[in-house]
């Protein structure tokens, strides 16, 4: 990759393994670890095209499979992926970072009904990437597809420059929350769910 992600340099070398530690500890003892997953679920059809990006151990695409999706996860730390691929094998997981993503040289052509970027991943992609990271996953949708996005309003990406950049890469805000399970919107809020949408014409 270009860039090495905010994941990669902001992180100690043993982060990754603890966060897979983490969530495999939160899965065994019940947690609910679906909640982006059901949201996104509600924005499709049944047996829907989607991307995972910045998928990290898989949660949230898992989620999606056993609700009937088709999901590629995506995501830069190989470690996670492995870690996804071991746990989730329903999923389809891979190594690519976002701000470089072409899943056509992949060998996943088909484009994506939706999107969903959970999990503050665009506060952990390379400084400066976040407008290409949104052009390149808008390339990904279909037309009319449909963009989750979710991460701390103080985690150092502005969201004025947000919603500039995911206009650049033309996509449509529909709809914003305060939390995944769609608390309203306010402007002191400490995190922003922002639905977005690939016009159709």
């Amino acid at each position: 990759m270009a860039n090495p992600t905010r994941w990669a340099t902001d992180t100690g070398p043993e982060h990754s393994q603890w966060y897979v530690d983490r969530f495999r500890r939160l899965a065994a003892e019940g947690a609910d670890l679906a909640g982006e997953a059901r949201l996104v679920d509600t924005l499709v059809p049944p047996g829907s095209r989607i991307l995972d990006a910045g998928s990290g151990t898989g949660r949230v695409g898992a989620a999606l499979v056993e609700r009937g999706h088709t999901v590629i996860g995506v995501d830069a730390d190989p470690v996670l992926v492995e870690a996804a691929r071991a746990d989730h094998p329903g999923l389809r997981s891979l190594v690519a970072d976002l701000a470089e993503l072409d899943l056509p040289a992949m060998g996943e052509a088909e484009p994506f009904d939706a999107a969903v970027l959970a999990g503050n991943v665009l506060a952990f992609v390379a400084v400066g990437t976040e407008p290409e990271v949104l052009r390149r996953i808008a390339g990904h949708l279909r037309p009319d597809g449909v963009l989750a996005v979710g991460f701390g309003t103080e985690r150092g990406y502005p969201l004025p420059a947000f919603d500039a950049d995911a206009a650049a890469a033309g996509l449509r805000l529909e709809h914003r929350f305060a939390t995944w399970d769609l608390r309203p919107w306010r402007d002191d809020a400490p995190f922003a769910v922002s639905v977005l949408r690939r016009p159709a014409g």
